[in-house]
């Protein structure tokens, strides 16, 4: 499994090791099929790679089935549902909602869908400032260098508790659905589709979410 371990709950580093829904919902779905799951920690933006290439067997990062990925990889079935939103510090008032990011330098994690989705915004004049980790993105909001950054929910929740002065604002930017990546044609994609059912039906996927995420 290609991951990006930096980005709680789905996936992070707990006592060396790789925790958080998708590494649970990987083990059951491997456990199910006779596989041993094996984590490898790397930077988001080469997960599609080290799957396209047989590095990786299949990528889990919260990542979100987007047409432009699904010329690259297959995807499973839907795990779970995300909001994109917006963080900014407390005292901003440059941005208060989407809109307002046309024209403002807005901060992403390289390659994820909030880099993606705000790439349109540069013909309005707003300028990206793309980071291979989340962290680093709120890091320069903090120091004034991004006035805003545009990233997943859940882990815009974690990111704003480590962060003083920082906010999530009301309004959401873009609703998405999680899934595992695959090669092409890969035989474990429907094997995988008939795990991520049971596991549905059974209620595994919903324990583990519930454990990471309590609303």
């Amino acid at each position: 499994m290609a991951t990006n371990a930096a980005f709680e709950p789905y996936e992070f580093v707990d006592g060396g090791k790789v925790v958080g829904i998708d590494a649970e919902i990987a083990d059951a779905v491997c456990n199910k099929l006779g596989y041993t799951l094996v984590i490898d920690d790397m930077d988001f933006d080469s997960i599609i790679t080290a799957v396209t290439s047989g590095k990786a067997d299949f990528g889990m990062a919260g990542m979100t089935i987007t047409d432009e990925r699904k010329q690259s990889v297959d995807f499973t079935d839907p795990y779970t549902n995300a909001v994109q939103v917006i963080i900014v510090n407390e005292d901003e008032d440059k941005v208060a909602g989407a809109d307002d990011l046309k024209t403002a330098v807005i901060g992403v994690q390289l390659g994820t869908t909030g880099d993606i989705y705000v790439s349109d915004f540069e013909e309005s004049g707003a300028k990206i400032e793309r980071f291979n980790k989340g962290a680093d993105a709120v890091l320069a909001l903090t120091q004034g260098k991004v006035d805003a950054v545009v990233i997943d929910n859940q882990p815009a929740k974690a990111f704003v508790a480590q962060n003083e002065g920082t906010k999530i604002l009301d309004e959401p930017f873009e609703n998405e659905e999680y899934a595992i990546c695959l090669a092409k044609g890969s035989e474990l994609t429907s094997k995988f589709n008939q795990a991520l059912s049971e596991l549905k039906s059974d209620g595994t996927i919903d324990k583990i979410i519930k454990k990471y995420i309590s609303e």
